[in-house]
């Protein structure tokens, strides 16, 4: 097991940025992922838990199938294929804020949540929310209060985006239900082996991390994952064959103000990654 610490100096990227702030994001990833990434770019990149798509973002493959079970993230990648131009005029106002969250809980309580106005609302809320958390309430209301940002930048334009993602595949719904090529390129990073775990609806469990390696691990192309570095995920990986190492990476949202490094583990199989 090798271990790597990345500082806070994190190389720039010349693509896109993500259009959306997510807990978790993995763009400063990247620069490490093109390392196994440049022997197999004509592969189909598949990410069973696209979240922010940094990672796609970053790599840029002709061919993806990105997945997330929350599907007001899909459908605003949905109106980024079509070149999403926001109609609303976003503010960063408090009540103006609330306004719209409500708006938004309407349109998912009448079954609008797939219309462009939710894509723009989901966009909104994801900007102007409390550090970009994506929370729901038991009756699929979102729940985030409005956060205490300076200034915040919106996008109104989305056209950049629409020449990327329009060739990729987005679904939504449970990992184990998509179909993999036995030669797609997977990059996984599942809910992380924490506390908290309200990654959908009825949570993360440990027993969705075993599906989740177990799934990985039946996979006959390349696989990379990454989780926190907890022991037990670090075992579970490791007996299933994979090869691991563990980094420093930088904490980018905390609720507590806490920005120390968080460890956290990659696992590969079925590829070399050679070192510099």
């Amino acid at each position: 097991m090798q271990t790597f610490l990345f500082g806070e100096d994190i190389p720039s990227v010349k693509e896109l940025s993500p259009p959306l702030k997510w807990a978790g994001g993995k763009r400063w990833l990247v620069p490490q992922l093109r390392e196994v990434w440049a022997h197999h770019a004509h592969r189909r990149l598949v990410e069973p838990f696209s979240g922010g798509l940094a990672i796609a973002l970053g790599l840029m493959p002709k061919d993806a199938l990105l997945n997330d079970i929350n599907p007001h993230l899909i459908n605003f990648y949905h109106w980024l294929q079509k070149g999403l131009k926001l109609e609303l005029k976003p503010q960063h106002d408090e009540t103006y804020f609330y306004q719209k969250r409500q708006r938004f809980n309407d349109l998912v309580l009448t079954k609008q949540e797939t219309s462009q106005e939710a894509a723009e609302l989901f966009y909104y809320l994801n900007r102007t929310c409390f550090n970009g958390l994506c929370r729901f309430n038991k009756s699929g209301g979102f729940n985030v209060p409005f956060g205490k940002y300076t200034t915040i930048n919106y996008a109104t334009d989305f056209l950049e985006y629409r020449s990327l993602v329009q060739s990729w595949n987005f679904t939504i719904g449970d990992f184990e239900k998509i179909t993999l090529e036995p030669d797609d390129f997977v990059y996984a990073d599942p809910p992380y082996d924490v506390e908290f775990t309200t990654y959908s609806a009825g949570g993360f469990t440990w027993d969705d991390q075993i599906r989740v390696a177990r799934w990985l691990a039946a996979h006959t192309g390349v696989v990379i994952t990454s989780n926190q570095a907890t022991p037990r995920i670090i075992d579970l990986y490791t007996q299933l064959g994979f090869q691991i190492k563990t980094l420093e990476a930088p904490r980018r949202i905390s609720s507590s103000g806490d920005r120390t490094p968080a460890l956290e583990m990659l696992a590969y199989r079925n590829t070399i990654w050679n070192e510099k």
